[in-house]
């Protein structure tokens, strides 16, 4: 069981520890790699084709071409994380917009921790050890959410 966290730069490094810090958690396995889909595309094709990742995260700002050029080379589940930079619609934009073929699950702006969980419940399906902690963090989840005075049930 694996994660590969791609982003595009060092300077996207911080929102990627929040992708591992939440995998952690579930006790999954993660790497975080920096490749840029313009400027190391031989790197993101030797990770694209790692086949000890069962999921790949990836998220990079701008044109976030990273997640398109990762799915266009594997054919396990890629997650794009758009990331917020200026405006954010160009990154968001490029993530969901894929041609027919080339699916990348998206998550939300900087949405880190979404993707880390969503990486989870693809795993759970292969991994059925992951649905209980899952069904735990749901349930810690949802108690920390409820107002005060009121019970989650």
């Amino acid at each position: 069981m694996k994660v590969t966290v791609l982003v595009g730069s060092k300077s996207d490094l911080e929102i990627a520890e929040k992708v591992r810090s939440r995998l952690a958690e579930f006790g999954v396995p993660c790497v975080v790699e920096v490749a840029s889909a313009h400027r190391n595309p031989e790197k993101v094709d030797r990770l694209a084709n790692d086949p000890a990742t069962d999921v790949f995260v990836c998220m990079a700002g701008m044109s976030a071409a990273l997640p398109g050029v990762v799915a266009a080379r594997t054919l396990r589940p890629v997650i794009g994380v758009p990331l917020h930079r200026g405006l954010g619609f160009d990154s968001l934009l490029s993530v969901v917009q894929m041609p027919p073929g080339i699916p990348v699950a998206s998550v939300g702006l900087d949405a880190a921790e979404n993707a880390a969980l969503l990486a989870t419940e693809i795993l759970a399906m292969k991994y059925p050890e992951l649905t209980a902690a899952l069904e735990r963090y749901r349930a810690r989840w949802r108690d920390e959410s409820a107002p005060a005075g009121r019970s989650s049930g």
